[in-house]
C-alpha cells in the first residue's frame, strides 16, 4: 500500500523515445519530403517552462514506440528561427509545447498542452 502512496525506490526504466534534434531550418524541406511517405512528428518544446515539462512526460509515458512515425524534437529555446520557420512553413500558429503532425506536406492536426495527450496519433499514421 505505501509503495501505491508513496511510490517504490526501486529505479524506473526510463522509456527512450527514438527523437530526431530538429535544429536547422533545412531540416523543414525534408521533414516536408519524408511526409509524404510516413507521418512526421514535431514536438515544440521550452526547456524553461514547468508546463512543458510536464506535458512532455506525459507524452513520453504515453507514446507508442510501434507507431510508424518520425517524432521530431525542437528546443525552442535554443533554436528560436527554426520555430518562427516552422510556423511559416506549415501555417500554425506558434504555441508551447506544441505537436504538430505533417502528412503529404502539410499539418493535418496539432495541439498544445494538455491537447497533446488527448490526441489519438495512430489515427494519422
Amino acid at each position: 500500500m505505501f509503495k501505491k502512496l508513496f511510490g517504490s525506490s526501486e529505479p524506473k526504466e526510463e522509456k527512450i523515445l527514438p527523437w530526431i534534434a530538429l535544429n536547422s531550418v533545412e531540416q523543414l524541406h525534408e521533414i516536408e519530403e519524408r511526409s509524404k511517405g510516413k507521418t512526421q512528428l514535431i514536438f515544440k518544446h521550452s526547456t524553461r517552462c514547468g508546463i512543458s515539462r510536464m506535458v512532455m512526460n506525459q507524452f513520453v509515458a504515453a507514446y507508442d514506440l510501434d507507431l510508424n512515425a518520425d517524432l521530431y524534437y525542437l528546443d525552442l529555446l535554443s533554436y528560436r528561427e527554426v520555430s518562427n520557420e516552422v510556423g511559416y512553413k506549415f501555417q500554425v500558429l506558434h504555441e508551447s509545447p506544441q505537436l504538430l503532425v505533417i502528412k503529404n506536406g502539410v499539418v493535418v492536426a496539432h495541439a498544445s498542452h494538455g491537447g497533446i495527450n488527448d490526441m489519438d496519433l495512430a489515427k494519422f499514421i
